[in-house]
């Protein structure tokens, strides 16, 4: 074959040019199946006459033979002169030509695409001869005379388009100067008048606006166009031109403003539709693909504050409610999902625990809280009950209807996602619940586990509501309780306090007592002094307080506790933690959390061992350094 190909190109190099004889040349040179076979040969200049040539038959086959030998990436190369392509673009400039037919430019499209293809030596050629804005005019063709070639050259115009602009950020820049999407939106226009009709023109177009959003920060679409966009999704059978549409729109969503403008327009109820019509064909990968990206475009639209709200009057709020009976597993997610969304506002969450959706979502739930299920859909639920929980009137009907003892199977997943979501759940429920934290603080199961992660987790988050979760724990079982024992202020004498912590056990200990009888729950609190976060440190003083309170009394019934405490918090340094905390974070402390401060110092202080700890690191002159001390002091 490669001695075939070696006589076809010494013959074409020694004949002189004439129509008959030239044209066969090529149309056998052309009909090569593998284009590496003329890689050493020498052929742009030979090539480059023949695009010159007076008759269009030679130039148009030329072009055609161009165009398969730069299939190859050398000879893409070779034909990467100045004079090959601006006799290219010399010819497209004349496109359409007085005749109408397209034949010509289809074979030059073609070549000049294929030189264009991961070659920026020839995009930047192009650029050179102003040759971009030859090349964008070609989308103001609307009109095809040549009816037999007008797919074809729909095809490869949009094929060489694209090759030119995946050059990067600054050939899409100059195509927008030079008023590209103007161009585009008309022929979207036209495609979205009749989908059916003008579906090529739609597959070969809408990938420039996905070249254009990749390569152009912040493109935002007018709003015409995404109403087209979501039109021509809901009229297309074709699932590459689907795809297309959901990938622009997701791009699109982003924005609030479209977000708003797509929930208006019904985008969702036609994804809605769409999935319902085609859920039962979803059986490749492809198509599972396509109707995942379809879900997340619905939920994308909920996260807007003003597309939620608007999309909770519409049918939509049931249609997800209806998904959660479905047995599929992108849809029942996506309904989740979507409910949790719609949970954002303390009215619609109390409305779901009312009309009994709270009682759906537990249902799916218990089905799927092992080991084995589905991740994703875990976290959806969780997500959602962490929402409905939040607001007061919810949190004895979910209690009620078993939301933890559903939840609990759960500590032995150790996904982080599910276990941060778990953990949050958790943590809302327990809010001003004094029952359930004492029970929950006598789950050994749950307090180990919480010990666990608070210690070995690699996901910060995870780590951060372990901890946050034992304080919580320890504040609403017995803050109600104590609370009498600990001043307004923080500048109370050790003494004074010492003299109000309750001499005898006129409250249940029993839950705090199983709760520290858990190896590494007095270190986790202490260790939380010095978290990152303000709001944890506060938590941690208020739980190390009511430690304090509770146990560093003179009850001899106590009194044993009150020594293991004392041993504990001097093993785990706690003055030097507290020294850490005031010398980190006294610049950014609030009030409360000062006060909260100073409350820890003077109960810990109640216990000789403790006092003489806490004078070892100097903590009665580091609280003195406190700027907003410092401050009431001047004033």
């Amino acid at each position: 074959m490669a001695t075939e190909i070696d006589e076809l190109i010494e013959k074409l190099k020694t004949t002189s040019v004439s129509p008959g004889n030239t044209t066969n040349l090529l149309c056998e040179i052309s009909a090569t199946k593998d284009p590496k076979l003329f890689d050493k040969h020498e052929l742009a200049e030979c090539f480059l006459g023949l695009t010159k040539c007076d008759d269009t038959n030679v130039r148009k086959e030329a072009a055609k033979c161009i165009a398969e030998i730069t299939k190859s990436e050398i000879q893409r190369k070779k034909f990467t002169t100045r004079d090959i392509i601006a006799a290219f673009l010399e010819c497209l400039r004349q496109v359409p030509t007085p005749e109408g037919s397209m034949e010509l430019p289809i074979q030059i499209c073609r070549a000049l695409g294929n030189i264009c293809y991961l070659n920026d030596e020839a995009r930047d050629l192009i650029l050179e001869l102003e040759g971009d804005a030859v090349l964008l005019r070609l989308l103001d063709i609307a009109s095809i005379e040549d009816v037999a070639n007008a797919a074809q050259f729909i095809k490869v115009r949009g094929g060489l388009l694209s090759n030119y602009l995946l050059g990067g950020e600054g050939l899409a820049k100059r195509a927008m100067e030079l008023g590209v999407m103007k161009k585009l939106q008309a022929i979207i226009d036209t495609g979205a008048a009749n989908v059916e009709q003008h579906e090529d023109l739609l597959l070969n177009t809408l990938p420039l606006l996905s070249i254009l959003t990749e390569n152009v920060a912040d493109l935002n679409f007018d709003s015409s166009l995404n109403i087209q966009l979501s039109r021509i999704l809901a009229a297309s059978t074709n699932p590459d031109l689907a795809e297309m549409c959901l990938e622009l729109l997701h791009y699109q969503a982003e924005s609030d403003e479209v977000k708003l403008l797509l929930a208006k327009d019904g985008l969702c109820e036609t994804i809605y539709n769409l999935l319902e019509k085609y859920k039962t064909l979803a059986s490749t990968s492809e198509a599972r693909a396509l109707m995942k990206l379809a879900c997340e475009l619905i939920v994308l639209i909920l996260t807007g504050d003003e597309s939620m709200h608007y999309l909770y009057t519409t049918p939509l709020l049931k249609n997800m409610v209806d998904w959660l009976d479905s047995s599929d597993i992108d849809l029942l997610t996506t309904g989740v999902l979507a409910l949790g969304n719609f949970a954002r506002t303390d009215s619609h969450c109390i409305y779901f625990v009312e009309q009994q959706t709270m009682n759906k979502l537990f249902e799916v739930l218990a089905k799927n809280n092992g080991v084995k299920d589905d991740v994703r859909l875990q976290h959806a639920l969780l997500s959602a009950l962490r929402n409905l929980v939040i607001p007061k009137p919810n949190k004895n009907a979910v209690i009620q209807a078993g939301l933890v003892q559903t939840i609990l199977p759960m500590l032995e997943i150790h996904q982080p996602p599910v276990v941060f979501k778990l953990l949050g759940t958790l943590r809302m429920t327990v809010d001003g619940q004094e029952k359930l934290a004492l029970e929950l603080l006598k789950n050994k199961t749950l307090i180990v586990q919480l010990v666990h992660w608070s210690k070995s987790s690699d996901y910060a988050g995870v780590t951060g509501e372990s901890l946050r979760l034992m304080a919580w724990l320890i504040k609403h079982a017995y803050l109600s309780k104590i609370a009498y024992a600990l001043p307004r202020k923080g500048d109370a004498p050790a003494e004074q306090i010492a003299d109000r912590i309750p001499l005898t056990q006129d409250y249940d200990r029993s839950s705090l007592s199983e709760f520290l009888a858990n190896e590494g729950t007095v270190e986790a609190m202490v260790s939380m002094l010095t978290a990152q976060h303000l709001v944890m440190q506060n938590e941690a003083l208020i739980a190390l307080c009511i430690l304090a309170v509770v146990y560093l009394s003179q009850a001899a019934s106590e009194a044993a506790q009150a020594q293991r405490l004392q041993e504990e918090l001097i093993k785990c340094e706690v003055g030097k933690k507290l020294a850490e905390l005031i010398s980190k974070s006294s610049d950014s402390m609030t009030k409360e959390i000062v006060e909260n401060l100073q409350n820890c110092v003077n109960l810990l202080k109640s216990s000789e061992q403790l006092l003489a700890h806490l004078e070892e690191h100097n903590i009665n002159e580091l609280l003195k350094s406190i700027p907003i001390l410092t401050e009431y002091c001047t004033l």
